[in-house]
């Protein structure tokens, strides 16, 4: 049994089932782009050459894979092309799926949590969510909070965010959906004494997970570095590792930028994961590849939807098997 047979296998109950079409729902702009450039000029009988690869290599960086993990696939795609030698070019597409899989699956993001486990002794878990304003960063909160809920964990929201007039509003609305508290104060107030006051009221009410909401922007790297260090620094007074997790939310639409943004946020905050909000609403998906190979941060979540279910734990592997997925002839018919 072969690889992504297996993964296929995995996904046997209603729920991975579920999960697994709306994360081929939300790949299709990418798909379409990407993997279906990619079939228009591997078809049966065309031989393999240094045409072909060049062409396979302009598919891969056109479609925001970058320009670095673009030459790592291209030589394994080369050395298998050699070790297995293939002269078909239709049989590369597999060939291709299985090397981009095996690469990602060497990197950080192989590791995501899919179970949102915490260590029980030492509650709350405190996450905290940075990004510039734009990315998504309050879908992402009232999204993680859902599925931290819906994994039997109790979560309360901080609104850090004080900075944006409608931060707090917006927030409450998608802490009511989940279905979670959240801690709030006026326009303008200082974001480290929400962030104090939210881990205060976790610890009293012995709530399992702690997520704080921070203002979005990098204009400013030395303002950004200095208040995020104010809240941390404040949080440590009452529990002394937090925060246990910095994530980054990054728009996968605007492709390799986000992977420009990434390396400029880690300059400023030690981030443990990174969130790509937005991935069915581009064809830029690739990005996800470039980032998850180029960084040494982990892609935690993807976002493939505007449902409060639609924040997804990235699997490298079903990541890849969904992107690669053919349409069936249903799909291809016309409403």
């Amino acid at each position: 049994m072969g690889f992504f047979d297996k993964i296929k296998q995995k996904i046997t109950g209603v729920t991975e089932a579920l999960t697994f079409d709306r994360l081929k729902e939300g790949l299709t702009k990418t798909r379409d782009s990407f993997v279906g450039r990619l079939r228009a000029v591997l078809f049966a009988g065309r031989k393999i050459d240094a045409q072909l690869l060049s062409e396979i290599e302009e598919i891969l960086i056109t479609s925001d894979v970058g320009v670095t993990t673009t030459d790592k696939i291209i030589a394994r795609l080369k050395d298998r092309v050699r070790a297995d030698n293939l002269q078909d070019a239709e049989l590369i597409l597999d060939v291709l799926k299985e090397e981009i899989a095996g690469l990602i699956a060497q990197s950080p993001s192989a590791q995501a949590d899919a179970t949102f486990s915490i260590d029980e002794s030492n509650k709350p878990h405190v996450i905290m969510l940075i990004g510039v304003n734009g990315v998504g960063k309050t879908t992402t909160i009232g999204k993680m909070a859902h599925n931290y809920k819906k994994a039997g964990r109790s979560v309360l929201i901080g609104a850090a965010d004080t900075f944006r007039a409608a931060a707090n509003e917006q927030l409450e609305v998608w802490a009511t959906r989940a279905g979670v508290d959240i801690i709030q104060q006026k326009h303008g107030a200082d974001p480290a004494a929400v962030a104090f006051d939210t881990l205060n009221a976790a610890k009293a009410r012995g709530t399992d997970v702690v997520i704080i909401d921070t203002a979005g922007r990098l204009h400013n790297k030395q303002g950004l570095m200095q208040e995020l260090e104010k809240i941390g620094r404040v949080m440590k007074k009452i529990q002394p590792d937090a925060p246990h997790d910095i994530f980054l939310a990054l728009d996968a639409t605007t492709g390799q930028n986000a992977l420009q943004q990434a390396k400029e946020f880690t300059k400023v905050a030690p981030i443990t994961g990174i969130v790509l909000t937005k991935l069915d609403g581009t064809a830029k998906g690739g990005a996800v590849l470039a980032i998850a190979d180029a960084m040494q941060i982990p892609v935690r979540y993807i976002g493939v939807g505007e449902r409060i279910d639609d924040l997804q734990v990235f699997d490298a592997a079903t990541f890849v098997e969904a992107l690669f997925e053919e349409r069936s002839s249903v799909d291809e018919q016309p409403a």
